[in-house]
């Protein structure tokens, strides 16, 4: 098959891919939420259709405008100029041109998107390189520890994400389990995950209280993040055959404990890492009998926005585990995932997700 057979057909089957339509829509609505600033979205939403299409194609274009380099700027003007342009035209005894400046506009905006998909290709192989790193550090299997059922799940929302979801081993009998979030997303928020993932590994052997780790944590974070960023963590630690079960929260979402038919959220622990040196943590900790369930997530799971803008909230969370008939953690874990999919239908996530389960048994 020829190249430009190949070509033919990729461009057929992309025409014929039931996806299409949903995946045409998906892009225009993150076209609109990336160029649009909640503001704008605002504002657009008190306007009649008429105008609403018009200021939205008016900041559409300037916020496109912005987002290039100075000298793409002055390509994209010289290709609008271009295009509201008459043909030009020069007559003599030897020549006679005319030249179609709509072609010369075509092709000065073809020159800009070349450009820009060149320098998505380039930071995509970065993304993609930093994405094997961040996996390679992430736990390829879940400990089985008797007495207990543990489920762990984390997915970036991009290439790169800012949860961290890992479980450290102490000694075969006593394990520790992380999650945590970094404000923001992509790949600064994946660097300074990797910084809390070691930092923590690094700190959770020598600590004899999970007041001081978390106290050591704080510090590093406080001296080596950068300004407005921090990270939320909760490290849940629990032994082989025992029920009691130790808590570090430093600013994330308490766990929802489900035990006799019934929802319980913890209450909450410190700030996040990184806001203030001085911040002082707590230890938390909870007896858990034979079915009590604990869930650990981020906001990726609670904030995650259907294209209604509605968000799938803590109590669509707490109705989906009061009416779980799931016998194990995986079992819950995964039913938990595919209700906020289904909640999501055609959107993207905007966020992170990760959870952390944790079922007593017998």
């Amino acid at each position: 098959m020829t190249k430009n057979q190949r070509s033919g057909r990729s461009i057929l089957d992309d025409l014929l891919h039931g996806e299409l339509r949903k995946s045409i829509k998906r892009d225009l609505n993150e076209l609109y939420y990336f160029y649009v600033n909640d503001a704008e979205r605002e504002r657009l939403s008190r306007m009649g259709r008429g105008r609403r299409l018009l200021y939205l194609t008016v900041w559409l274009l300037r916020s496109l405008f912005m987002k290039l380099n100075p000298s793409r700027r002055i390509l994209l003007l010289v290709s609008f100029l271009f295009l509201f342009s008459e043909n030009w035209h020069w007559h003599s005894d030897q020549v006679d041109v005319n030249i179609h400046v709509n072609v010369l506009s075509f092709f000065t905006i073809l020159l800009i998107l070349m450009l820009e998909l060149k320098d998505k290709l380039l930071a995509f192989d970065e993304l993609e390189a930093g994405r094997k790193v961040q996996q390679a550090l992430m736990p390829h299997s879940i400990p089985e520890i008797s007495g207990w059922s543990i489920w762990l799940y984390t997915q970036p929302a991009n290439d790169v994400g800012g949860d961290l979801v890992d479980y450290i081993d102490y000694d075969g009998n006593k394990f520790g389990f992380a999650i945590g979030d970094i404000a923001g997303k992509g790949l600064g928020a994946a660097l300074l995950m990797s910084k809390l993932q070691s930092s923590l590994r690094a700190l959770a052997y020598r600590e004899n209280s999970l007041c001081e780790l978390g106290r050591h944590l704080n510090e590093i974070f406080s001296r080596d993040s950068l300004p407005e960023k921090f990270a939320s963590l909760l490290y849940i630690v629990l032994k082989s055959g025992e029920n009691r079960v130790e808590l570090l929260n430093a600013g994330h979402f308490p766990p929802i404990i489900l035990t006799n038919g019934a929802t319980k959220i913890l209450s909450k622990g410190g700030p996040a890492l990184g806001i203030l040196k001085t911040s002082v943590y707590v230890e938390q900790s909870l007896e858990m009998s034979n079915g009590d369930i604990l869930v650990a997530y981020s906001d990726g799971v609670t904030e995650s926005r259907n294209s209604s803008g509605e968000f799938y909230g803590d109590d669509r969370l707490i109705s989906k585990l009061l009416s779980s008939k799931s016998s194990t953690a995986a079992a819950l874990g995964k039913e938990i995932l595919e209700d906020v999919e289904m909640f999501l239908g055609d959107e993207r996530p905007n966020d992170d997700l990760s959870l952390v389960v944790i079922k007593k048994l017998s």
